[in-house]
């Protein structure tokens, strides 16, 4: 029988489950206020359980374990640390970071956050996803997306709630989207560098535990994801949810016991001997060579599908979950999602690389996978920067057969979350993050953008034509292009980060997106890509071949004309007589689209 962990309140009992297989004792923390209680647990096993009288339902608790403090050996036992519980859902305060979270003998209580015991939970009502490959995906910072929109409450600024405002359904209604891409929802903790420079981290890939919402982004807890879900649904939108499963918060030997380092340290991957392995550059590495790190990625994936009605996942650093510790298509974890009745139909993203010995695994994850599609973006941006080649980009174009052969897993995009906005793509040739206070040697180095004459702001009249015109090219052609399609929020009307290409640290007016500011022409414009490419569905699954591939000034393209560096574009007939539309491509008049005979 499969151990249920993390706390359940029944009728007259509550019960509590962890595991933790080296630890001496364990004790079970109960709070009122900040008066705690400490009940011993007992051993089972691997694992330590206790039974308690009563409903407790809302009960704050958290744990605490004794055993060898030996961080050379991986032990970091010590009971002076508040453990957060690795199955919590809900905790009642965000994590904070403070040196005392690492320091031996130091006690937490005070700075831990404590997690509720859930109350009931139904299930929802089971649906599979509406998407299908070819939509378009929306990724969405919550907080920086919805802090300065007009129409949302103040009050509800900055929150998942803010989500189901009707101005918001309407604008992801107006762009035709698929599916709305969260970034991460779940509780994180700030790198130790950031607060002393008077940061936090505003993007979230620094969780703890899991399962646990962050109570600032979500206030309402469990149900107020479901109801924001379930307002989506009704819009004809699904949900997916940016998950971090490669690393935690704890980071590397200098970070604080949290969690999982105060219970089983062996959670985390280790070296021969024994230092930390750092695939992620986060400081530590999940280790999914290690059941009971599977076990909690999956029961965590079926807790937000049955309890929040979640439609998919986006995996940060997805390499890292086949990893034991090279990568492998045969990783246990591949089958159990496939095997399991909750999550074998959901949507499944991955970011296909890490920075570990043969991270970079695009075209490698398994058939019923969407991946990242990093050469999509280069390959699009070099092609309109004036140094990339026709070829590759009718390769993007048609679905990137070299990576995906048929099967078109491709999620194609122009900008994400992390490096240049679409708009700064085209005003800034290099990056701009001194705000983040590592003088500016964070973010990517290399961003295949182009100012178009000046770096930055500017009121040349014709800096901004170049701009704008590129701009639209960029969007046609990813409207344009095979596959699934992605566009991260604010990119359709121009939104800017002052050329910061890492904007995690800038939870301001930089990180935020600018309503007022935006370019309605723009976002009228994609609007209007959306609607033709809904009328086009079968081209946006599996590119249309046969067909015949043209020069833009006529005739059959050749080898030399593919290999031609200063080649303007193409133009491809499907070779389906019924077919009402071609594909043409022309740097020289800035334009992409799927066009009428």
């Amino acid at each position: 029988m499969t151990r249920e962990y993390g706390a359940r309140a029944g009728k007259n009992k509550t019960h509590f489950a962890v595991r933790s297989p080296l630890a001496l004792a364990v004790w079970l923390c109960l709070f009122d206020g900040e008066a705690e209680t400490r009940i011993a647990m007992q051993r089972e096993g691997d694992d330590w359980l206790a039974h308690l009288p009563g409903n407790l339902a809302g009960q704050r608790y958290g744990y605490r374990a004794e055993g060898e403090w030996a961080p050379e050996r991986g032990l970091w036992f010590d009971p002076a640390k508040l453990l957060v519980d690795p199955h919590a859902l809900e905790l009642d305060r965000r994590f904070v970071q403070h040196p005392s979270l690492g320091v031996y003998r130091a006690d937490t209580a005070a700075l831990v956050p404590r997690a509720f015991v859930p109350g009931a939970m139904p299930n929802v009502r089971r649906r599979k996803p509406r998407f299908v490959r070819g939509g378009l995906i929306y990724e969405i910072n919550v907080r920086g997306f919805t802090m300065l929109h007009p129409d949302i409450p103040a009050a509800q600024r900055g929150t998942v709630a803010a989500l189901a405002h009707p101005a918001v359904v309407a604008h992801l209604r107006k762009l035709r989207v698929s599916a709305v891409e969260l970034m991460p929802v779940t509780a994180w903790i700030d790198e130790r560098h950031l607060p002393p420079i008077g940061l936090t981290n505003a993007w979230g890939y620094n969780p703890v535990v899991p399962m646990a919402l962050d109570p600032g982004l979500c206030p309402g807890g469990v149900a107020e994801l479901r109801e924001t879900v379930a307002a989506l649904h009704k819009a004809g939108i699904d949900v997916i949810l940016d998950l971090v499963f490669n690393h935690t918060g704890e980071s590397d030997c200098q970070g604080g016991v949290l969690s999982l380092r105060g219970l089983d340290n062996a959670a985390y991957a280790h070296a021969a001997d024994g230092t930390l392995i750092n695939d992620t550059g986060c400081g530590n590495t999940l280790d999914f060579a290690n059941p009971a790190v599977r076990a909690l990625t999956l029961a965590t994936l079926r807790h937000f599908v049955r309890r929040c009605g979640i439609d998919g996942f986006r995996f940060d650093l997805a390499t890292i979950m086949a990893r034991g510790p090279g990568f492998s298509k045969d990783a246990p974890i591949f089958a159990e999602l496939a095997d399991d009745p909750v999550l074998a139909d959901r949507i499944l993203i991955a970011e296909p690389w890490d920075i570990g010995p043969g991270g970079y695994q695009l075209g490698q994850f398994p058939p019923g996978w969407l991946e990242w599609n990093d050469l999509f973006r280069d390959d699009v941006r070099r092609f309109w920067r004036g140094d990339g080649g026709i070829g590759a980009l009718a390769t993007r174009l048609a679905g990137s057969s070299d990576l995906f052969g048929g099967d078109c897993r491709s999620v194609n995009f122009l900008a994400a979350h992390d490096g240049f906005t679409l708009a700064d793509t085209v005003s800034y040739a290099e990056r701009h993050n001194h705000a983040n206070g590592e003088d500016n040697r964070d973010g990517h180095g290399e961003n295949h953008s182009w100012n178009c004459g000046v770096e930055g702001p500017t009121t040349d009249p014709e800096v901004i034509a170049h701009r704008s015109a590129y701009q639209r090219a960029l969007l046609a052609t990813l409207f344009a292009s095979t596959g699934t399609i992605m566009l991260t929020a604010g990119d359709e009307f121009r939104r800017s980060q002052a050329g910061n290409n890492n904007a995690y640290c800038q939870d301001n007016r930089t990180g935020w997106v600018d309503w007022a500011g935006r370019d309605h022409e723009l976002e009228d414009f994609v609007a209007r890509l959306a609607r033709d490419r809904q009328r086009r569905d079968a081209a946006q699954n599996r590119f249309p071949e046969p067909g015949i591939w043209q020069r833009l000034t006529g005739g059959e393209m050749t080898i030399a004309d593919w290999e031609e560096p200063e080649a303007d574009g193409f133009v491809f007939h499907p070779a389906d007589e019924d077919s009402e539309h071609f594909l043409e491509v022309s740097r020289r008049a800035k334009s992409a689209a799927w066009k009428r005979k």
